[in-house]
């Protein structure tokens, strides 16, 4: 018998995120105007670098009374000078939404991840898609999602 040296493949890498040290803030526009600012609480976030499929998957799951939801990356696209675009829809009440979300890569480091991001989104199409709402009184004609995370 002759040994047979297979090839070795990477595990699978996921990271989660770090406890107290993650952001989500939704505000409401009104044309120039900010109307609301609001933090929302990232109850869960993480990422998922896989060696079969080439790029990583981001998923960041938002848990409060005006917005539970979750956001999942289709497709990760580097840009120049450590910045990401991602192409993913943000699931509400089951109904999924496209969203582009902007990151910027603040901190890389072997054992952790720093970005922020944000996402335009616009109010009349998200209502009429999946039923989001804000309270009456709040004119809107988009809203801004704003994540900042890091990962372990």
């Amino acid at each position: 018998m002759t040994p047979v040296t297979l090839p070795t493949v990477p595990p699978p890498r996921r990271r989660s995120l770090s406890p107290g040290r993650s952001l989500a803030e939704l505000t409401a526009w009104y044309g120039p105007l900010p109307v609301r600012r609001r933090r929302i609480p990232l109850a869960a976030a993480a990422l998922d670098m896989s060696a079969d499929a080439g790029q990583p998957a981001f998923r960041f799951v938002f848990d409060d009374r005006e917005l539970r939801a979750v956001l999942t990356s289709e497709r990760v696209e580097d840009l120049p000078g450590d910045r990401l675009r991602l192409t993913a829809d943000l699931d509400v009440d089951g109904v999924a939404f496209p969203v582009l979300l902007r990151l910027r890569v603040v901190d890389r480091a072997e054992d952790r991840l720093l970005v922020v991001g944000t996402a335009r989104l616009p109010y009349r199409l998200l209502r009429r898609a999946t039923g989001f709402r804000l309270p009456w009184r709040l004119p809107a004609t988009r809203l801004r999602l704003l994540v900042a995370a890091e990962f372990t």
